[in-house]
């Protein structure tokens, strides 16, 4: 029997780097084609720009620092597609370009590179985005009518409201938002896959839905509770932030119960920040939020080692 001696990490299975974002860019082509069909050719335009322009801050940085070229894991493309994703078609595309530096350079590779950053790429980089220009973050196309605008699902829940849309036009792609909010059935059918590939398992996705069903059925700010529920699970980008955001390997608990108590605080967050919060949208801050805590997360829900003691001596 011949055996291999190395240094951890080490790998399990067959999976790589590489062949997992491709898993994660096959899943949100759904998504992806329903908010170019609904929101029209800048949505297109926007997705090329954030997914070439991170490209090209992964090979600069590699470049520049004198490092080895990691374009071939796969980690920029996701990054850059992800990042449209959570973008309206209407964002100015010199503000893209700014994101995705950020979330390539500042975000990843200052951090120690893929797997060593502490907060999403993404989602860091749609804040900061945020901070710059909301003006621009916020103006959201019509469906089919390139250059107009109008407000979201979410906006008219502020109020509080229900939606002008059903929950079927929500659920099938036909209301207005960024891009990878446009349809929950496209984004629930790139989670299915994803679970059946094994590329991500169902906790976290589970306990955050779960737990924003939850408080926004008991706690409804307009309609009957059941028709709030699922206006909150449909609308914004909840759907795209529970199955490709929190379920990010570098930025979530490794332990099962680590992880089902991170969904469950990401979805507490997310109402909490739509029912008080400044924007109407909580998603993108919530998951920040959790990432930073779960280091702690880790350490509290780690297995006992055999043999180990609560108080730290062998027995």
């Amino acid at each position: 029997m011949k055996l291999t001696v190395a240094s951890s990490p080490h790998i399990r299975g067959n999976f790589r780097t590489n062949r997992i974002m491709l898993d994660v860019v096959f899943a949100l082509l759904p998504a992806l084609a329903m908010g170019i069909v609904v929101m029209g050719s800048r949505a297109f335009l926007v997705t090329c720009v954030s997914i070439v322009s991170s490209l090209v801050w992964e090979y600069l940085y590699s470049l520049v620092t004198r490092t080895r070229n990691t374009l071939k894991d796969g980690s920029a493309l996701v990054t850059g597609l992800l990042l449209a994703m959570t973008l309206p078609a209407s964002v100015p595309y010199w503000l893209v370009i700014i994101g995705s530096g950020f979330a390539i350079i500042v975000v990843k590779a200052l951090c120690g590179g893929l797997g060593q950053n502490i907060f999403n790429p993404a989602l860091s980089a749609r804040a900061l985005m945020m901070l710059i220009y909301p003006a621009g973050m916020v103006r959201f196309f019509v469906p089919k009518a390139d250059g107009v605008t109008a407000a979201t699902p979410l906006h008219h829940m502020v109020m509080p409201a229900l939606p002008e849309e059903t929950l079927w036009e929500m659920a099938i792609g036909r209301c207005s938002g960024s891009l990878g909010e446009i349809s929950a059935v496209a984004l629930l059918l790139g989670g299915a896959y994803l679970v059946y590939r094994k590329v991500i398992s169902l906790r976290i996705p589970a306990a955050y839905l779960g737990t924003v069903a939850v408080i926004t059925l008991i706690f409804p700010k307009a309609g009957n509770p059941l028709q709030w529920m699922g206006y909150s699970l449909f609308s914004g980008g909840l759907m795209l932030g529970a199955i490709f955001m929190a379920t990010d390997y570098a930025t979530s608990p490794v332990t099962p119960l680590g992880q089902i108590l991170y969904g469950i605080g990401c979805g507490i967050l997310t109402v909490l920040l739509r029912y008080y919060g400044l924007y109407p949208e909580g998603v993108t801050y919530a998951i920040l939020t959790m990432n930073a805590l779960v280091w702690i997360l880790d350490r509290y829900t780690a297995p006992r080692r055999f043999g180990k003691q609560k108080g730290g001596a062998a027995s």
